[in-house]
């Protein structure tokens, strides 16, 4: 029997039986899972995956040989996502001292089983699965193992964003960021407010490139998430122990709001009924207004938020994004209401004002017993006191965040950006940013080493971000998110070296096989040797940054 090894995160322990001592296990026609209590979910997750790729039933089952056993073992380990994962010719057994653990040891065994498990439905007439004989002990280094997925930019329908939380999974990732509003539209349904998605969720046109293109597409791109779509979205994730963290932008980013309601706008600086949804790319100069009714109307927004993303014992399911990121601050300067509410607040300056906009909400979520996390910027003018933060300009803002106290989440633009560009050829299609390759990628290191261990505690894990304003579909998306997202996936999992002693040279020949399941899966990453045809996008203007990304 074949041992594979191509495992993808790396697992912390894995011992293989030397050859011709033992056979492995063969999962047949009688073979059913011994299901524990409260290994119930995932003993449906094997049968509604596992089951469908391979065709057996795995009916439920008792007894010590012939099927897989699922238990939950409070001693196993401290860790909710740790597990214990052995086969031999009896049985295959899988422990964890709670559900999470399970259900990454099952992710395990599907990838064990070969790439063909990661099919929808049998492709071949087999009878008889081949799991080789091993031993695994694995738990992650980080606990927030974050994707971010920009849909307001490009909107990714409900079934992409199903497809990405089975995508996560697979991977071992623990959390999504979902970025659902922006000056180029508002994707999520306000019951109080039905303009948002009425008006908001619509732009007449798309700029086609970055945003120095001369190439528009001619039609409305829109679209949003009913309430129920997100319960669903929120319900699909929680099976997976996936946390979906919202983020609502604030007070920059805003002109799709501003666009369904001028009121929120600074009405006193330009006339916002002018304004419509966003239909190009960079910073848009119109912000929120500081005014009370701009905080009564947030407030309304949070509240039905707050019902659709539920906190639970989901570790970071009481995080709610708000933004906070380049927020342009002309509009305030010339604003008499702004100028005025600085005087009455008794604030330096417009870093001042936007520090006050987002401690308001740092206060009014911390009441309802969420907590606040922003981009960086949220630094300036004073950071709120429970807020965190997600460090995203270089490692400067995480470094002062974890030194003030505060909990981090590493996302560094020149390490784990991914809409940036991952080959210098000209046939890298829409080239943004710099090169960032998949070694780069799996050379980043989350921590960065002038933390103290007691600062370092505070970086709470690691998270991809994929911005959508150049890909205009799920392929594009695919392109770039695959394979740099199984390295991240790797670094932000497994227990590895230091960056420069990791053994990229392994992990190719594991991706190897990672690639099969890709296949298997129908992700249209980025093959090793270049884009394919369909993939390019010749004469489409990008951004392309030269050199090496500064390492701050």
């Amino acid at each position: 029997m074949t041992v594979r090894t191509g495992l993808v995160p790396a697992p912390g322990e894995f011992s293989a039986a030397p050859p011709g001592e033992d056979a492995g296990h063969l999962l047949d026609a009688r073979s059913g899972i011994d299901a524990g209590p409260g290994t119930e979910r995932v003993a449906q997750w094997l049968r509604g995956t596992v089951g469908a790729a391979t065709g057996l039933p795995l009916p439920p089952h008792t007894g010590d040989r012939d099927g897989i056993v699922l238990r939950i073992a409070p001693e196993e380990s401290g860790n909710p996502e740790a597990y214990g994962l052995t086969v031999d010719r009896h049985t295959i057994t899988l422990r964890a001292a709670a559900e999470p653990g399970l259900f990454h040891a099952a992710q395990t065994l599907r990838q064990l089983l070969g790439p063909d498990a990661f099919r929808r439905a049998p492709v071949t007439s087999k009878r008889r699965w081949e799991v080789p004989a091993v031993t695994v002990r694995d738990a992650p280094r980080f606990r927030w193992r974050g994707l971010m997925l920009d849909v307001a930019r490009h909107f990714m329908p409900k079934d992409g964003v199903l497809r990405y939380l089975d995508l996560m999974a697979a991977h071992k990732l623990n959390v999504l960021h979902l970025h659902l509003t922006d000056d180029q539209g508002w994707r999520v349904e306000i019951l109080k407010y039905p303009r948002l998605t009425e008006i908001g969720s619509w732009r007449a046109r798309t700029r086609f490139g970055h945003r120095a293109s001369p190439l528009w597409e001619q039609k409305p791109h829109g679209g949003f998430y009913t309430q129920d779509d997100i319960r669903e979205i929120v319900a699909y994730a929680a099976e997976r122990h996936i946390t979906v963290v919202p983020e609502i932008d604030v007070p920059g980013h805003s002109q799709a709001a501003i666009a369904a309601y001028p009121e929120l706008g600074n009405t006193d600086v330009i006339d916002t009924t002018t304004l419509s949804v966003w239909d190009d790319w960079g910073i848009s100069p119109n912000v929120l207004a500081p005014t009370d009714n701009t905080l009564r109307f947030y407030e309304d927004v949070f509240e039905e938020l707050l019902g659709l993303f539920p906190a639970d014992a989901a570790e970071f399911s009481q995080f709610v994004h708000i933004g906070g990121d380049e927020c342009l601050k002309d509009q305030w300067r010339r604003s008499p209401t702004a100028q005025a509410r600085i005087r009455e607040l008794g604030l330096a300056d417009e870093d001042g004002l936007q520090a006050w906009f987002i401690g308001h909400f740092d206060a009014w979520l911390t009441a309802r017993g969420r907590r606040l996390i922003g981009w960086d910027e949220i630094l300036e003018g004073g950071l709120a006191k429970g807020a965190a933060v997600s460090s995203w300009r270089g490692y400067g803002g995480g470094v002062a965040a974890a030194r003030a106290g505060h909990d981090v989440v590493m996302c560094p633009e020149q390490y784990v950006y991914l809409d940036h560009r991952q080959e210098a050829g000209a046939d890298e299609p829409v080239p943004i940013g710099h090169v960032r390759t998949l070694e780069d990628v799996y050379r980043f290191e989350p921590v960065p080493p002038e933390l103290a261990p007691e600062e370092a505690e505070h970086v709470l894990g690691a998270q991809a971000n994929v911005w959508t304003e150049v890909m205009e579909d799920h392929a594009r998306v695919d392109y770039q998110t695959f394979p740099r997202l199984a390295a991240f996936a790797e670094v932000a999992w497994s227990h590895l070296p230091a960056s420069g002693e990791r053994d990229f040279a392994g992990f190719e020949e594991r991706m190897a096989e990672h690639y099969r399941r890709l296949d298997a899966l129908g992700v249209g990453y980025r093959p090793p040797s270049g884009p394919l045809p369909w993939q390019r996008r010749p004469g489409v203007p990008g951004r392309p940054i030269e050199g090496t990304p500064p390492n701050r």
